[in-house]
């Protein structure tokens, strides 16, 4: 029902009115796409940091696993390092290390949903400061083979890339979205309904049934008539805005354009 009311409402604006034929697309799409996620649980760019989250508990597990397999078996391995735990000699503890980031920043970022750097960071400090206390005092680098260099910097790496995702994907995005549907939004409810325009005979229809009228007659049915014609109204304004938008840009680049010096020494020499 929206969808045939947006159409409808866009035919009648740029049939009704004389204006340039602009693409409002862009604008508009980001509004819907923005409540598309609200009122999904998680948006888009959230949902992929928690993946590559998800990525780093899975990636540091199956390192652990190779490693105990390689160094004579899991079931002695694991006895070894778990039962037995040495610090010094144990990959254990960056697995734990990776359940702690996984656990934290999945409850922190997907379950409660956190617009802030404080967790990120609290994990982040954590896994740096343990790695680098682990590949000073541990005799691992010695003893452990390629695997006593490769967990440590895989899960330091690890560790970071998700900082940076989030401090420069996930929060800036989602302030920008919300920051910009806001904008929008302001500005469609202090616009006015109606503009003035060229009308052609051809243009002129009947108005919808008064609300009021139906309120005393339809009864269940009002609810929904009522809440149509508000949505028509409101995808009219938000066509109406993106449209003005678009018109305003292109007059701007046309007036820079033509107030630069290259198309005035061009307009020189055609007038030579």
């Amino acid at each position: 029902m929206d969808s045939r009311c947006s159409s409808s409402a866009d035919s009648r604006l740029t049939g009704g009115r004389g204006l340039v034929s602009v693409n409002a697309t862009p604008i508009c799409a980001r509004v819907e796409s923005y409540e598309a996620g609200e009122k999904k649980c998680i948006s888009d760019v959230r949902r992929t940091f928690c993946l590559f989250v998800t990525f780093d508990l899975l990636f540091i597990t199956l390192l652990w696993i190779i490693e105990l397999n390689v160094n004579g078996g899991i079931k002695s391995q694991l006895e070894k390092e778990v039962l037995h735990y040495d610090y010094r000699a144990s990959y254990f503890d960056i697995f734990l290390l990776a359940v702690f980031r996984f656990a934290t920043l999945i409850l922190a970022y997907a379950v409660c949903k956190l617009r802030h750097w404080w967790a990120i960071a609290i994990t982040t400090a954590v896994s740096c400061a343990f790695l680098i206390v682990k590949v000073i005092l541990s005799k691992l680098l010695s003893q452990g083979g390629a695997f006593g260099y490769l967990l440590p910097i895989i899960s330091f790496v690890l560790a970071w890339i998700e900082t940076w995702l989030l401090d420069f994907k996930v929060l800036p995005q989602e302030a920008e979205d919300e920051n910009r549907f806001l904008s929008i939004m302001d500005a469609t409810e202090r616009a006015p309904l109606m503009y003035p325009g060229p009308l052609s005979d051809g243009q002129f229809y009947s108005p919808p049934e008064s609300v009021a009228g139906l309120s005393t007659r339809s009864g269940p049915k009002t609810s929904e008539k009522a809440s149509t014609f508000f949505s028509l109204i409101r995808k009219v304004r938000l066509i109406e805005i993106c449209r003005s938008i678009q018109v305003q840009n292109i007059e701007f680049n046309s007036a820079r354009r033509i107030n630069s010096p290259t198309f005035t020494h061009s307009t020189a020499v055609v007038w030579r």
